[in-house]
């Protein structure tokens, strides 16, 4: 079973990213689950959401204490939340921010973890050039597709489709396009650099 835990805050839309990326699963023909964890529920505060895959019948419904993947939508949530409490070793991390992790100040973090797993997006970057709006969630997606390989880029299309309509949908499914080619383009990189 793949689980996943996404932090953000109130109005990035953190439960609708854990949603579209059940939906996602869906439509590869994988069962989903995805429900959200609230404190005080206002815009700006802490929200996690999560999200399990597996492809037999989930039963399981308390929230996630060990991921294998971690989404992070706002990256000040790391000076904040101990966001890594849990994460498997061999676990996935996507932070939303232009700044590496050696940057954000994690190089611990890159010497615990698969350092080809962890990487990071400017998703509300990403976000605002297609839609006008900051909202990283759906441009995560997308970079997640692109580093884990777990879903694929039409399954978050179709997912995005299934949540927003018209324009929105199209910016979104964009976005996330950009996202995928991004972590895809950084992921050669890294394995050129290490061919060197």
């Amino acid at each position: 079973m793949l689980q996943i835990r996404i932090h953000g805050r109130g109005g990035q839309g953190v439960v609708t990213a854990a949603e579209m990326l059940s939906i996602a699963a869906f439509e590869q023909g994988r069962h989903a689950q995805a429900f959200p964890s609230f404190g005080s529920e206002r815009t700006g505060a802490p929200v996690v959401a999560f999200c399990r895959i597996d492809d037999k019948e989930i039963r399981l419904r308390e929230p996630i204490q060990s991921p294998d993947v971690l989404i992070v939508q706002d990256p000040t949530l790391l000076y904040q939340v101990d966001v890594f409490q849990g994460l498997h070793p061999d676990g996935y991390v996507l932070i939303n921010s232009r700044r590496s992790f050696d940057e954000l100040g994690l190089a611990e973090i890159t010497r615990q973890f698969r350092h080809e797993r962890l990487t990071t997006v400017p998703a509300s970057e990403i976000a605002l050039k297609h839609l006008g709006r900051p909202l990283p969630n759906a441009v995560l997606l997308g970079g997640f597709a692109a580093l884990s390989g777990l879903i694929t880029l039409d399954a978050v299309g179709l997912a995005i489709r299934a949540k927003f309509s018209g324009k929105v949908a199209d910016g979104n499914i964009a976005a996330a396009a950009e996202a995928y080619e991004f972590i895809q383009k950084e992921i050669a990189e890294l394995a050129h650099a290490q061919t060197d």
